[in-house]
């Protein structure tokens, strides 16, 4: 009676270590079948990590460029610490009412932008995540447009659209503060939509079926057993729309202008500043929003999801 064959593997599995880049085997795993050594993937990694690590360089290059300048243009020789903390560009900026005018216009349309674009984007993306439907491919590129769009050509789209609207209505929007958060509105309520479609893609569509089946509405369980689940997308998609809204500025200089203590915001305002040739007040609102963003950040990664993809 033979032996029963051997349908094991018994080849020795070559161990990756990330640390050194190189292969933990025997010596003969080393040999592939066609008669190639495995070498050492250190040179592979350390390929990828210079590409990557030159992007990061140059975005902390940037904003410590920012900080740099703002302090060789007001420290002097006979400058302290304390006298440069209570007058510096930044400083400076938040002493001027234009400014202070347009901080508090960007704190209130962002959170405004936020709060609208969370409100469309939760049934957008849990339609277009639970369920298959006729033209479902046409939405979901229509939904990207605002994202690939130049953002000159949706403040553009805006103002054309209002030229066909009532008179009343377009005198209201256009180059008011509604225009500011309309504008901002367009373009953010994508990356929200994006965000909270990926959240319901993660949540587990058996536990909304379980609630159907004891006697749940389809309200009830989206309610009861969906959002709660949802929360930390709701305020990742929160958090990136009020960061997107920040940022805006092409959409608003076209949809809403850029009039002092009136259709304002930071964004505009370093354009302002830089249109008279005050690049100090320029980097000072810069580094003000940046401030803004990162604390925004902070926050999303902190109580908001980590694994979405966009």
């Amino acid at each position: 009676m033979s032996d029963a064959p051997n349908t094991s593997d018994d080849r020795p599995v070559a161990r990756q270590d990330f640390a050194t880049g190189t292969r933990d085997a025997s010596p003969s795993s080393h040999d592939t079948d066609n008669g190639h050594t495995v070498g050492s993937d250190r040179p592979f990694y350390m390929a990828f990590a210079l590409i990557g690590a030159t992007y990061v360089v140059m975005i902390l290059l940037m904003l410590l460029a920012d900080f740099v300048y703002m302090i060789q243009g007001t420290v002097t020789s006979g400058t302290s610490f304390v006298d440069w903390l209570t007058k510096n560009p930044i400083v400076d900026a938040l002493r001027d009412d234009a400014i202070r005018y347009s901080i508090a216009l960007t704190l209130i349309s962002c959170t405004i932008t936020a709060i609208l674009s969370v409100f469309v984007a939760v049934p957008i993306g849990y339609l277009m995540s639970r369920h298959e439907f006729r033209g479902r491919n046409f939405l979901d590129a229509v939904l990207d447009i605002p994202i690939v769009l130049p953002p000159l050509v949706v403040g553009l789209s805006l103002l054309i659209v209002f030229q066909y609207v009532p008179p009343t209505v377009s005198r209201a929007v256009v180059y008011e503060i509604p225009a500011v958060v309309l504008a901002q509105f367009m373009v953010a309520c994508a990356f929200a939509v994006r965000t909270m479609r990926a959240t319901f893609d993660q949540i587990d569509a058996r536990r909304e079926q379980v609630a159907l089946t004891l006697g749940c509405t389809r309200a009830q369980a989206f309610g009861l057993v969906v959002l709660p689940e949802a929360r930390r997308g709701v305020l990742t998609a929160a958090t990136l729309a009020w960061a997107r809204a920040l940022g805006e500025f092409g959409p608003l200089l076209i949809f809403a202008g850029a009039t002092r203590r009136k259709t304002e915001v930071l964004s505009t305002t370093v354009f302002l500043e830089l249109s008279v040739g005050d690049i100090a007040a320029a980097v000072a609102v810069s580094l003000i929003m940046v401030f803004a963003a990162v604390s925004v950040l902070i926050v999303a990664r902190l109580w908001g999801s980590r694994s979405l993809t966009i």
